[in-house]
């Protein structure tokens, strides 16, 4: 049967943040954390398919959606200040145990998120986000002088993260099927950069990216430590990231389950139902 999903918003700290959820609140949670430049909305597919057993929450960031976008000069659009957000609207919504799911910038935020509060989280799902700073891939050269020469190299970042080409080239990669793909995933996504106020948005949280790459021992560490059960789902196809990242989360969690999938960068473009049937697989398992 056809779940209905709902489209709400709460407000946390000032800020109003729109959240779609599906599913009784009664079933186990899956917080869903979106990457760039998408929002909730890259997680419709799931929400759609999972929510006959499953609580699905996916919040939209600040500056990101349906959320506010606050001026730049009156907020730190930093990985931080995001998490912390996120952190928020999980108590502003009732969100006490959850099984984490992270995409892309997801992985930043909520191992953030369950650095703070371990006891929530109940079991990951890591979709095609790095936390080895190996992961990090060939077309990460012009993003890495971004960060040690913002002013000399700002324009080129611009062009690196933000174009036309490289938001069409974060869903395609280099799948040879691209007709499997609706050209308004990445239409839509370069209205939503260029809207007003985008550019320096955005500019200002890839600055901040650095921090995570000087984070990732220590996500590693708290993965080798805790073993937690983790789900990793990745596309072979992803152009963003090192195709050898997979096998890093296997050495950090030797049981975690992980799949490849013949997929780009944002998977639930072309795999949505092969995902949400290892999703739910996997969330059976749960105790």
């Amino acid at each position: 049967m056809m779940q209905h999903v709902f489209y709400r918003t709460v407000k946390v700290d000032g800020l109003t943040i729109f959240y779609r959820e599906a599913g009784s609140k009664e079933a186990p949670t899956i917080l869903l954390l979106h990457g760039l430049p998408s929002s909730s909305r890259m997680f419709q597919p799931l929400l759609t398919r999972l929510s006959d057993n499953y609580h699905l929450v996916a919040p939209d960031y600040p500056g990101f959606g349906h959320s506010d976008w606050p001026d730049p000069k009156q907020f730190d659009y930093t990985f931080d200040h995001i998490a912390a957000v996120m952190d928020d609207f999980t108590e502003a919504t009732g969100l006490s145990h959850y099984t984490l799911y992270m995409q892309d910038y997801g992985g930043p935020v909520g191992f953030r998120m369950a650095l703070i509060h371990p006891d929530r989280v109940q079991a990951l799902i890591v979709q095609d986000a790095v936390s080895h700073n190996e992961g990090l891939g060939a077309n990460w050269v012009t993003r890495r002088a971004f960060w040690a020469d913002r002013a000399k190299y700002d324009e080129a970042l611009r062009k690196n993260l933000l174009s036309m080409a490289a938001t069409k080239t974060r869903h395609v990669g280099d799948d040879p099927h691209v007709e499997l793909y609706d050209p308004d995933l990445w239409t839509d996504e370069y209205a939503f950069l260029n809207a007003p106020g985008q550019a320096q948005i955005q500019s200002d949280l890839f600055y901040d990216y650095r921090t995570n790459v000087e984070a990732y021992p220590k996500w590693q560490a708290w993965m080798q430590k805790t073993q937690p059960r983790l789900l990793v789902l990745w596309g072979k196809h992803d152009l963003s990231f090192d195709p050898g990242e997979p096998d890093r989360y296997r050495k950090d969690v030797p049981q975690a389950e992980v799949h490849v999938l013949e997929a780009g960068h944002f998977a639930l473009d072309t795999r949505a139902d092969e995902m949400a049937d290892l999703v739910r697989g996997f969330m059976q398992q749960q105790k």
